[in-house]
């Protein structure tokens, strides 16, 4: 008897053989619901953004056809009248040189905080305590940062008076001249958003494996070594998005200045500007055109970042 009837006669004498169950396909009811459940959950977000973002910027890109007033209930279209004299009129245009203060301002906290990043994911004595310290500016209010600021810069103020103390009895109006206005205004900043870069990087540079950091010290790498093959390449995405935000940020700067200075010695920033130009010469329409200007600068500068420094997956492992 072969193999094969052996098992045969086997088969037959155990009984038949018990049935594989078929799974039952769910109601139609119940699918039609899995599929609408991840989209019920979208929809109060979705919602939300349509409406106070893409509807609020439709609304301006329709208003930079018009003469509207911001006012008057009645608007006429005039085109591309608003964008013609928007790119006729340089003078509209030089307020970016002011943007270039707040660049700077942004390389420098970009470097802070990464030098911080880098020494605090260490083990170091009060590096909690650091961490909190660092990142607490970046909580207040930027109104209330504009006004406690306002009375540190101001004559006889803070900074004046820290500095009698110290022996250094000075008379400049650190917010007098367009130079150190400029410059006061960028350190600031600086003081408020070095929290922000920080954690970011904290965040990417604790992410990457220990095992890495191990196998380096056993291979006598020093503090610099690690940082430069280890840290740099699994950080890149974040640094590229990090630029990515300080350059935006610094096109866009309103808050701080506003309040500080209201745009005056030479402070006056590109949002600033459209903000009067709204509010108070009543050209809601040129103001939307160059807010919308402002908006594809910002992307084009963002593509070009992203086509010059390209966002590759490290592995670092």
């Amino acid at each position: 008897m072969t193999d094969t009837t052996h098992q045969a006669a086997v088969r037959s004498a155990a009984g038949p053989e018990p049935a594989v169950p078929v799974p039952v396909p769910a109601p139609r009811r119940t699918r039609v619901w899995r599929g609408l459940t991840p989209w019920l959950f979208l929809l109060a977000p979705l919602a939300l953004l349509i409406t106070f973002t893409y509807a609020p910027i439709a609304n301006m890109v329709a208003y930079s056809f018009t003469d509207w007033d911001g006012v008057s209930p009645e608007l006429h279209y005039t085109g591309a009248h608003n964008y013609t004299e928007l790119f006729t009129r340089p003078e509209l245009f030089e307020v970016f040189w002011v943007s270039g203060y707040y660049l700077a301002a942004s390389a420098v906290q970009i470097a802070a905080a990464l030098y911080f990043a880098t020494i605090l994911s260490f083990n170091v004595r009060f590096r909690n305590f650091f961490k909190g310290l660092l990142f607490f500016p970046y909580l207040i209010n930027g109104v209330a940062i504009a006004f406690v600021f306002l009375y540190f810069f101001q004559d006889g103020g803070t900074l004046d008076s820290v500095l009698s103390l110290l022996g250094l009895h000075s008379d400049h109006a650190w917010l007098g001249t367009p130079v150190s206005a400029n410059v006061s205004l960028a350190g600031v900043s600086v003081w408020r958003y070095t929290g922000l870069n920080f954690v970011l990087f904290l965040g990417a540079v604790q992410s990457i494996p220990g095992e890495l950091y191990e196998a380096a010290e056993l291979d006598g790498a020093n503090r610099w070594q690690q940082f430069r093959h280890i840290i740099a390449p699994g950080i890149r995405p974040v640094l590229a998005l990090t630029v990515i935000l300080s350059i935006s940020g610094s096109l866009s700067a309103f808050e701080i200045p506003y309040i500080m200075t209201g745009g005056a010695t030479g402070t006056e920033t590109f949002v600033i500007q459209t903000v009067k130009l709204a509010f108070q010469f009543n050209k809601t329409g040129l103001a939307s055109a160059a807010a919308v200007v402002l908006l594809l600068i910002i992307l084009a500068v963002t593509w070009l970042q992203r086509r010059l420094v390209p966002d590759d997956k490290v592995d670092l492992v």
